[in-house]
C-alpha cells in the first residue's frame, strides 16, 4: 500500500468528520458517550490502514487490514445508533453512513483476496 492511497485518504477523511461529529455531539447535543464510541472506531480505520503499511509480513498486513474492517463495520453500528436515537438526523446519518459503507466494502474487498491468495 502506497502514500496516497484512495483507502488511506478515505479513511482519513472519515476520522476527520468523526473528530468533528464528536465535537458537535459534545457542544450541541451535550452527548458524550455514544459519539465517544464512534470517535474510538472511527479514528481506528485509518490508524490501523496506516500501521498496516509497515506491516512485517502478509500476514500481518492482512491482519491490520481485517482490524480496520471490523472497525469500520462497528462506526456503521454507532452512526445507526446514534440516529436511531435522535442524535444525529436521517440526512447527517446518512451523509456518514455513505462515507462508513464505501471503506467498508474496499476493505473487504481487500481483505478477501488477501485471504483467498
Amino acid at each position: 500500500m502506497r502514500e496516497g492511497n484512495i483507502l488511506l485518504i478515505k479513511s482519513k477523511s472519515f476520522a476527520i468528520r468523526c473528530v468533528r461529529l464528536y465535537k458537535f455531539m459534545c457542544n450541541e447535543k451535550n452527548e458524550y458517550v455514544l459519539s465517544k464510541q464512534l470517535l474510538r472506531s472511527g479514528t481506528s480505520i485509518g490508524a490501523n490502514i496506516k500501521e498496516s503499511q509497515f506491516a512485517q509480513s502478509r500476514s500481518d498486513f492482512a491482519a491490520k487490514l481485517s482490524i480496520a474492517q471490523k472497525e469500520a463495520g462497528e462506526s456503521e453500528y454507532w452512526i445507526e445508533v446514534l440516529e436511531e436515537t435522535g442524535y444525529l438526523s436521517k440526512t447527517q446519518s446518512e451523509s456518514m453512513l455513505k462515507d462508513c459503507r464505501e471503506l467498508l466494502k474496499l476493505l473487504q474487498s481487500i481483505t478477501k483476496k488477501l485471504y483467498n491468495k
